[in-house]
């Protein structure tokens, strides 16, 4: 079943686990759709357990494993879908509509980037991590979270061949306290990046594009919004564009280039 390009695929889980404070690790087997999907595209997932939710779940992955015929999605169980979603097991079935979005665009002759994470926003930094890898671009990582406890993805980053991977915490209990963009200011004023990647809470990711405005740097944001369909029907993600516009953050997104961006 096909609407604008999308499909809607059957999958079953193959792992639903924890892998920090509030975030778990789901992998589900669905080979057209893994073979269908690049860095940066998300899927909307139907949860089942409550037929009056008819919102799909929107949602990045990490991996798309196209020979293994399986997506890994990291996500955080923050309300009553994912929270559904968290509780699925090994064997049980449903549908996600996919691909949705644009993907990460390579730079043409780019020879090294850095990827910035926040939260939750290492889900698709990670894909991007793995699209840099294969392209050989030589990449570094920050990644930064609230606590060392909702820490994940350092481990894939370094297995992927980052050169630096900068890890900042708000309290201080691993790597650097602080915000990520103290950690991208240093990286920036050390090194020569092409591009920026980043995804996280907008507000660090305003900031990471002004630091990288300001370093003369390509700075490539994916947007969070209430992505309630996914290809751009209801209108309910939009994004504020510099030039006065608006932008759909499922179906124009959600990758922006910064400078296109109202922050």
């Amino acid at each position: 079943m096909t609407s604008g390009g999308l499909a809607v695929h059957e999958f079953t889980v193959a792992l639903n686990e924890g892998v920090a404070d509030g975030l778990m690790r789901i992998v589900i087997s669905a080979p057209e759709l893994a073979a269908a999907l690049a860095p940066g595209q998300f899927v909307n997932i139907h949860v089942p357990g409550d037929a009056s939710q008819i919102l799909r779940v929107p949602l990045s992955f990490s991996h798309a494993d196209a020979a293994a015929g399986t997506v890994e999605i990291v996500y955080a169980v923050v309300g009553d879908g994912t929270r559904r979603l968290s509780e699925m097991t090994a064997g049980e079935t449903s549908t996600a509509v996919g691909p949705c979005g644009n993907p990460w665009p390579t730079v043409p002759a780019a020879r090294r980037a850095c990827v910035v994470a926040g939260g939750v926003g290492v889900t698709p930094v990670v894909a991007c991590a793995r699209m840099l890898a294969a392209s050989g671009v030589a990449f570094d990582a920050v990644v930064g979270t609230q606590t060392a406890g909702k820490l994940w993805g350092t481990d894939v980053l370094e297995g992927l061949g980052a050169g630096a991977v900068a890890v900042t915490t708000d309290d201080g209990s691993a790597g650097r306290r602080g915000f990520t963009t103290d950690a991208l200011a240093d990286l920036l004023a050390e090194k020569d990046y092409d591009v920026v990647y980043t995804c996280g809470p907008e507000v660090m990711m305003a900031g990471v594009a002004r630091l990288c405005r300001d370093a003369g740097v390509r700075c490539l944001v994916s947007m969070e919004r209430m992505m309630c369909c996914g290809f751009g029907a209801c209108g309910t993600c939009n994004v504020a564009m510099a030039d006065g516009t608006y932008k759909s953050c499922c179906k124009d997104g959600p990758v922006f280039d910064a400078e296109e961006v109202a922050w």
